[in-house]
């Protein structure tokens, strides 16, 4: 019987809010985070907002000393690590080893703008003005590093850098390294602070940016749609094998099912015309968690806001299963932080059952050319369903109390609960996978 993985904790740092609580909040009252960006001259760009994160104080999380030689992207990500192990009631401290627990984190951009501050500094006022620490804080591996030094985690630790797939892909490599026993808990998320003049330019360059105004900035899956705005932040969740965390009376707020990855292999930007790829992502993730497609009415899209990428995303979609209502593209915290923004979808998703409410993209209105989705506009209340289908990477059942997609040869949340955790039911012989591999019905 292999070994299962369980979230048990969540820390999100977004523009919507710093916390679970916060985010939660943020997203019932639909307020969007999109704002035009102060951070520096935006004339020179066609594309003009951002999503800051401006409450955030790095002296709350990090005395003198360690602020020096964390960057800004670093700062998410240990904060968030912070937030997420005080959410599972765990206490690890450096002083106290801990070989079984581990990191397993992402990024697309790393210290990136960091380096390019240094680099003004290096040309303007010459070597010894350079920060002394930049070689620790430019590369992507700082997050994992860093968090692992705060708490003392001497278990496996790894950053992947696969841009916006980065947190999905973190999360599913924790799932791996639980079943292999390699360790009891991980610590998985994706940090990025991507926000300077260069690294900005460089997508508003491509013209993969929205050049709208805040207020309908960004509009995923609709025929307006222009591309993404950029954000700041970072997302981590504690991972944890079941048993370890059923035996501490931890709360569960889901079980990591399945995970599959592969290649387009077609193009650095565009997605692959046919779909083909993602489509056979998605039906490897099902038959890594043992589900049919029939099984999935709710798809969190990763909802770029670009042409090519909806366009690619709805393909994926009717090459699964019939399209369903509940394709959404979630906007209202997540933005496009590269990779922290796939991984901040899954922090919101996990608290999507908590009230019984699917909150939708901020500014969908219209339906998009070629896509039969219909993304939801406003927070509703979603009656009980089946499970959950999160991006191209894995698939997840959601975990509450008394929540929707409570299908009962689906969901793992009995009726009958136990104080503080619930022993999930499995899927009755008749509605599992006969084999790994399956072609789903078209």
């Amino acid at each position: 019987m292999r070994r299962r993985a369980v979230v048990t904790g969540i820390g999100p740092i977004t523009c919507l809010g710093i916390g679970k609580d916060a985010l939660w909040r943020g997203l019932l009252a639909e307020r969007s985070p999109i704002s035009r960006l102060t951070y520096f001259d935006t004339t020179p760009f066609h594309a003009k907002c951002a999503g800051e994160i401006r409450e955030f104080d790095p002296r709350r999380w990090f005395p003198p000393h360690r602020l020096k030689r964390l960057d800004r992207y670093a700062q998410f990500a240990v904060a968030s690590a912070h937030l997420a192990l005080e959410d599972a009631g765990l206490d690890y401290r450096k002083d106290d080893p801990r070989p079984r627990v581990g990191v397993s984190y992402g990024t697309a951009l790393g210290g990136i703008s960091n380096a390019e501050t240094e680099k003004e500094r290096f040309l303007t006022k010459g070597p010894r003005a350079v920060n002394q620490t930049i070689a620790l804080q430019v590369f992507g591996g700082s997050a994992h590093s860093n968090i692992a030094i705060e708490f003392g985690l001497t278990g496996v630790g790894t950053t992947n850098s696969n841009s916006c797939a980065s947190g999905p892909i973190a999360i599913g490599e924790a799932l791996r390294y639980i079943r292999d026993d390699m360790a009891d808990v991980i610590i998985a998320g994706a940090a990025e602070a991507p926000l300077s003049p260069l690294t900005y330019g460089a997508f508003d360059f491509i013209k993969t940016m929205s050049r709208r105004e805040p207020g309908v900035a960004c509009c995923p899956f609709d025929r307006r749609r222009d591309g993404f705005v950029m954000g700041e932040g970072a997302a981590s969740l504690v991972i944890e094998e079941y048993e370890h965390a059923k035996k501490r009376g931890a709360r569960i707020y889901a079980e990591v099912l399945g995970y599959s990855l592969s290649n387009d292999a077609h193009h650095m930007t565009s997605p692959h015309p046919t779909g083909a790829p993602g489509i056979r992502t998605i039906r490897e993730a099902l038959a890594d968690a043992r589900l049919n497609p029939d099984q999935i009415d709710h798809i969190n899209a990763h909802a770029s806001s670009t042409q090519m990428n909806d366009a690619s995303e709805a393909k994926h979609s009717r090459g699964l299963r019939r399209p369903c209502a509940e394709d959404r593209g979630e906007r209202h915290e997540a933005l496009h932080g590269a990779s922290a923004r796939g991984d901040r979808r899954h922090r919101g998703g996990d608290l999507l059952p908590r009230d019984g409410k699917l909150v939708g993209p901020a500014h969908a209105e219209s339906r998009g050319a070629g896509s039969r989705l219909r993304p939801r506009r406003r927070a509703e209340s979603r009656p009980r369903g089946k499970a959950s289908l999160r991006d191209e990477q894995f698939v997840r059942l959601w975990r509450d109390q008394c929540l929707h997609r409570a299908g009962r040869s689906v969901i793992d949340r009995p009726r009958r609960l136990r104080e503080n955790l619930s022993l999930p039911c499995r899927l009755p012989k008749s509605s599992r996978c006969p084999s790994p591999r399956f072609s789903p019905a078209r």
